[in-house]
């Protein structure tokens, strides 16, 4: 990853309960509830002095939007999207049931104690998360692409 062998890091996110997992191989959907984890786990990475934060938002922010031409995301520019997250580097919790915000109800990450936490996030300007609750409304929009 350190050595662009990798461009982007990302989670496509799927909620699949428990029950639909524990399916045989062949039977159980792929994916798993990451979305939530994805952010604080790169930042593990960070606190272990294996990546930069700067390579962090390379790789899940600014490429994406890069490779799939994303117009006006990604970055942090006049007139783009504001999506951005903030993030408390040194505010430890430990993922459980009750601060799981995926439907399904579960994580590959119970149990785990992470040093870093989200404490607000913004979609398309809007906050959409603080403190450990999701505000109602509709922040996201649909992507525009510039691919041809």
């Amino acid at each position: 990853m350190l050595d662009n062998h990798i461009d982007v890091i990302a989670t496509d996110h799927a909620p699949h309960t428990l029950e639909e997992k524990n399916n045989s191989y062949f039977k159980a959907p792929s994916g798993g509830p990451l979305v939530q984890h994805s952010v604080v786990a790169m930042l593990e990475f960070y606190h272990q002095k294996k990546i930069k934060i700067e390579k962090i938002v390379e790789k899940m922010c600014h490429h994406p939007a890069i490779l799939f031409q994303i117009e006006n995301r990604g970055f942090i520019r006049e007139g783009y999207f504001a999506d951005l997250v903030l993030a408390d580097l040194k505010k430890p919790w430990t993922v459980s049931k009750e601060n799981i915000l995926a439907k399904c109800g579960w994580s590959p990450f119970e149990g785990q104690t992470f040093r870093s936490s989200i404490e607000k996030t913004w979609v398309s300007g809007r906050l959409a998360y603080d403190s450990g609750e999701i505000l109602e409304g509709k922040s996201g929009q649909r992507l525009a692409f510039t691919r041809k």
